[in-house]
C-alpha cells in the first residue's frame, strides 16, 4: 500500500461558457462609445438610472421563466427567505420595477437611460454569449406617440454622433397595432387563434433572409430547406397570404398608406395603428428626419408577446464580409417600441411607456467594420527606470514618477527585478513605453536624468544607415536637469504626437 500522498491536482483554468474576458482594447472602445451614447440621451433630457443585477424572477415578467422552471432562461438563485432571485435578462423589466415601487416619488414623464450587463441562461454559440451589455433609453408616462417619434430621432442622432453617417442606417418604424389588424381582417382574430398568428408573425421575420417566395411558403404549407428540413407553415389560404405580402412588401408607405387603411377598416386596433403610423411619420419629417433616415416599415416585427403600438429598429445597411466570406448586410443594432403593459403589472392601472435598446457589442462590432472605434489616442505610460534599490534611492525614483503623473502624463516607476537593467528596456518594448527615465550614480551627483525616446530609438535603429542621416534625425537619448523633466519629456510626447498625425495623413 503506498503510504505517499497523492500530489494535489492544479487547479485548471478555464472560462465559462458563454462568457468573455475584455482586454483594455475593448473596455476603452466601450468607454468611448458609450459617452458618445450618454452625451446624445443627456442633451434629450434623459437622467441616468442604475438598478441592481438581481431582481425577484417574478418582477421579470412573464415573458420569461414559467413559475415552475425559475431558471429557464435566466440564471437564478434562492435567498435564505426562499424567493427567487434571478440576473436581470434586460434593462426594461428593471425599470418597471423601480417605477411602480417609486411612483409617488417619480416625476411623469419619466424620461431614463441605462447602461449594463444582462444575462441569458441559453445555449452559447458563435457570437451568442451569456453576458452581453445593452443602453437602454426609456420615456414612462408618456401615452402619445410623439414619445416613440422622439425614441426614433434619438436613434438616429446616436448613430450619426457615433460617426455613422446618412446612407449607412435607417430607423424603421412599425406598429403592432396595424400588425393585429392585418391579421384580424384576414380572420386570425380571436383568442382562439393566437398560436396561428404567433406563426404568422415568425414568418413575417423572417423576410430579410428567405425573401419574399420564402415568406409566403411559411404562411401557407411550409417551407423545406437546402438540407431537406421541413418547417410547418400558419395554413393560411392563398387570399390571405396576399394580404400579408402587401403589408410586410410595402415600399413606400405613403403610396401605400390609402389602401392599408382600407385593409384594416373595421378592425379593432387596425385603423388607430394606422393614424398612429401616420402621426410618427408627419412628426419626424416636420423636424426634419426624412425617409433615408427613418422610415414607416411594415415588415418590422419585434417583441411578439411584449411591445403594444409602435416598434422600431436601428439598422446598418452597409456591407460586411461574413465568416463564410459572403457579403451580407450589418443589419439591427438595437431597437424598442411601446410596452404599455408592464409596468402595469405592479400597479393595476395603465402606466404608458416606450423606449429602446442598443446592444452596445454588436454596436462596437459595426463602428470597428467603420474605422470610427479606437481611434483615440491612449499612450503607454513612461517608464521611470530603477538603477538602485535602496530607499533613498526609491524615494527619488518615486518622486519622479508622481511629478510625472501630477503634471498628467502616463508614467510608471518599474517594478520588477531592478537589478537587470536590460529586462527593464525589454519590459518597456514590449509594452510600448514612449520614454523610459534614467538615473544612475553619475546622473544623480549631477543632477541630471537621461531620457531615452524610445519611439525614436526603435524608428532610427531600422531606418538611419549613415552618420549624416544620424545627425538630422531627432535625438533618441538626451541629458537634462532633473527640474526640467516633465517639460522635457512632454516636448517629446508632443513630438511622437505630431510624428503619428503627419503618418496617418501621408
Amino acid at each position: 500500500m503506498n503510504d505517499k500522498q497523492k500530489k494535489p491536482q492544479k487547479l485548471k483554468a478555464r472560462l465559462p461558457r458563454g462568457f468573455v474576458d475584455r482586454t483594455a482594447g475593448d473596455i476603452r472602445a466601450v468607454n468611448e462609445m458609450t459617452a458618445k451614447i450618454r452625451e446624445v440621451y443627456e442633451h434629450y433630457g434623459f437622467d441616468p438610472l442604475e438598478t441592481p443585477l438581481f431582481e425577484y424572477t417574478d418582477a421579470l415578467g412573464k415573458f420569461l421563466p414559467d413559475s415552475d422552471r425559475p431558471n429557464e432562461g435566466v440564471f437564478s438563485l434562492q435567498d435564505d427567505d426562499e424567493q427567487w432571485m434571478s440576473l436581470r435578462y434586460d434593462l426594461t423589466a428593471p425599470l418597471a420595477r423601480h417605477v411602480a415601487e417609486n411612483f409617488n416619488e417619480i416625476q411623469l414623464p419619466y424620461r431614463t437611460y441605462r447602461a449594463g450587463y444582462v444575462f441569458r441562461n441559453e445555449k452559447p454559440g458563435p457570437g451568442r454569449f451569456r453576458q452581453f451589455m445593452q443602453f437602454d433609453a426609456d420615456t414612462v408616462g408618456a401615452p402619445g406617440v410623439q414619445a416613440d417619434a422622439e425614441m426614433c430621432m434619438m436613434m438616429a442622432d446616436t448613430l450619426e454622433a457615433l460617426g455613422i453617417k446618412r446612407g449607412d442606417y435607417l430607423i424603421r418604424v412599425n406598429n403592432r397595432k396595424v400588425l393585429d389588424g392585418v391579421l384580424e381582417a384576414i380572420g386570425l382574430g380571436g383568442d382562439d387563434k393566437a398560436g396561428q398568428r404567433l406563426n404568422v408573425l415568425r414568418a413575417i421575420d423572417k423576410l430579410d433572409k428567405f425573401g419574399p417566395e420564402g415568406v409566403a411558403l411559411l404562411l401557407g404549407a411550409g417551407r423545406k430547406d437546402e438540407s431537406g428540413d421541413f418547417t410547418k407553415g400558419a395554413g393560411l389560404d392563398q387570399a390571405q397570404i396576399d394580404k400579408v405580402l402587401f403589408f410586410v412588401g410595402i415600399k413606400d408607405y405613403a403610396e401605400s398608406a390609402q389602401r392599408l387603411a382600407e385593409l384594416v377598416a373595421g378592425t379593432s386596433k387596425g385603423g388607430e395603428g394606422v393614424d398612429e403610423l401616420n402621426f410618427i411619420g408627419a412628426l419626424v419629417t416636420s423636424a426634419g428626419y426624412g425617409p433615408d433616415r427613418i422610415k414607416i416599415d411594415p415588415s418590422v416585427v419585434r417583441g411578439l408577446e411584449y411591445y403594444t403600438g409602435p416598434v422600431y429598429e436601428a439598422e446598418l445597411t452597409f456591407d460586411v464580409t461574413n465568416e463564410k466570406g459572403e457579403k451580407v448586410v450589418f443589419g439591427s443594432v438595437g431597437g424598442g417600441g411601446r410596452y404599455d403593459g408592464l409596468v402595469s403589472r405592479f400597479m393595476g392601472q395603465p402606466v404608458p411607456a416606450t423606449g429602446f435598446s442598443i446592444g452596445v457589442s454588436r454596436l462596437m462590432t459595426a463602428l470597428k467594420n467603420l474605422g470610427k472605434l479606437g481611434a483615440t489616442e491612449v499612450t503607454e505610460p513612461v517608464l521611470v527606470t530603477v538603477m538602485d534599490g535602496d530607499v533613498e534611492a526609491m524615494g527619488r525614483y518615486q518622486k519622479m514618477t508622481q511629478e510625472l503623473r501630477a503634471a498628467g502624463i502616463r508614467a510608471e516607476m518599474f517594478q520588477g527585478n531592478w537589478k537587470k537593467f536590460g529586462n527593464q528596456l525589454k519590459y518597456a518594448d514590449r509594452r510600448g513605453c514612449p520614454v523610459a527615465i534614467i538615473q544612475g550614480g553619475d546622473e544623480r551627483a549631477e543632477g541630471v536624468v537621461q531620457i531615452k525616446d524610445l519611439i525614436e530609438g526603435k524608428r532610427l535603429s531600422g531606418e538611419i544607415e549613415d552618420n549624416a542621416s544620424w545627425r538630422e534625425a531627432r535625438v533618441a537619448q538626451e541629458t537634462a536637469p532633473v527640474a526640467d523633466l516633465v517639460a522635457k519629456v512632454k516636448e517629446i510626447l508632443a513630438a511622437q504626437a505630431e510624428d503619428r498625425k503627419r503618418a496617418a495623413n501621408v
